[in-house]
């Protein structure tokens, strides 16, 4: 018997939702379902939302602190969850992945210099690294119709450029939903630390893991990963309370964390809110039912879009996630260009995916779906795709 009320269509307009209130400025138009940017239209947890509550009734928003609490919480997440030992001193505050990205590249890296990553991947990466204008280079992943790997020989050659200085990893992978092993991580390790390339992990969606596969963080597969990484997680993903912002890092080699550390220090970026400290804090000690049943009915959503399209929109495949209530979907088969594509999605379905070029040349032909909401939504948004693609194709 479930707990939680998953199917609960909660009215998110008039919030201030980046979802919903930029619909018309990004697409167009605004009669659109939105299943594109990667937080969900359910409910935080009971758990944090209590917390919340009551600390907003103290009436005192003071200055605050990482207390010991805060450290032990994190300690025994990655403990429980990933069978991973850290101590208090490897972890700090950091506000917001895609932030620590950046810290890590101004930090590590010069202007001209190298940055790989693995495409299809998440846009972010790309547009932080031109900003820093540093040279992209592209280490694409290999699809073979069903899932993505690494192209390690590939990654090997690009090592060996000089000025190469940083990999930025997406684990689990944004937007396939590959849950990496750890043999190929350790693979990653080698190379990366045998030409001195530090790796950045993106760990955002490590918790959203399905059906026994097992996420690995990468500084836990080998002594060279945790001497060469700086790894970046959230609760934000997780139990959708990303507006918080209660990202932080965990960095095992001294040098690095000192180096690191003493950056986000001096402009004050690692202290959190009241609130950062408290939702972290919440939903790793309290939330695990709740999560439990989210997987769960994600996973249904997931097993609900991949029936429906297999039974009326074939031309249109689901790469089938390990992880994440992201969905990439491949509709090269319908042999339209990515601006007709778009056209297809938005004007003709109505509904407001990513375009899967955003992710870098590899992932034209692709689109991106969030099935982070109610079944109900989902029910709505698959038989508006059906009649866009029937009406172009008679």
């Amino acid at each position: 018997m479930t707990k939680y009320n998953f199917d609960q269509i909660i009215e998110r307009k008039g919030t201030d939702s980046f979802k919903y209130g930029v619909l018309k400025r990004l697409y167009g138009r605004d009669d659109l379902i939105p299943l594109w940017v990667a937080d969900m239209d359910f409910s935080a947890p009971p758990v944090v939302i209590e917390a919340l509550t009551k600390r907003a009734q103290h009436g005192i928003y003071g200055y605050t602190f990482a207390s010991d609490d805060y450290y032990n919480t994190i300690i025994g997440w990655q403990a429980r969850r990933n069978g991973w030992a850290v101590s208090k001193e490897e972890i700090c505050f950091v506000p917001g992945v895609v932030k620590g990205i950046s810290f890590a590249i101004d930090l590590f890296s010069c202007e001209g210099d190298k940055i790989i990553i693995q495409p299809p991947v998440y846009h972010p990466f790309r547009i932080v690294l031109n900003l820093h204008k540093r040279e992209v280079i592209s280490n694409p992943l290999i699809f073979d119709g069903v899932q993505y790997r690494m192209d390690f020989a590939n990654l090997e050659q690009l090592a060996e450029k000089e000025n190469t200085k940083i990999l930025i990893l997406s684990n689990p992978h944004n937007p396939g939903g590959r849950v990496w092993t750890k043999e190929e991580l350790a693979q990653l390790a080698d190379i990366c630390f045998k030409h001195k390339i530090l790796v950045i992990s993106d760990e955002i969606h490590s918790d959203l893991v399905f059906n026994g596969n097992k996420h690995v963080p990468f500084a836990m597969v080998s002594k060279k990963a945790a001497q060469n990484s700086i790894l970046l997680g959230a609760p934000s993903k997780t139990f959708n309370i990303a507006g918080i912002v209660s990202s932080y890092s965990i960095i095992k080699n001294p040098k690095i964390r000192e180096k690191y550390y003493n950056y986000l220090k001096k402009s004050e970026l690692d202290d959190g809110t009241i609130f950062a400290y408290l939702a972290l804090q919440a939903a790793y000690n309290h939330g695990e039912d709740w999560l439990a049943e989210l997987k769960t009915y994600l996973w249904k959503n997931i097993l609900f879009v991949d029936d429906y399209l297999k039974k009326n929109i074939p031309k249109i495949k689901v790469v089938m996630p390990e992880a994440s209530f992201l969905l990439w979907l491949d509709c090269r088969e319908l042999h339209l260009h990515q601006k007709d594509l778009n056209d297809l999605f938005t004007n003709k379905a109505r509904l407001a995916l990513n375009d899967g070029s955003m992710f870098g040349i590899e992932g034209t032909g692709f689109m991106r779906m969030n099935i982070g909401c109610p079944i109900s939504v989902l029910g709505k948004a698959m038989k508006q795709l059906k009649e866009a693609v029937e009406l172009r194709e008679n």
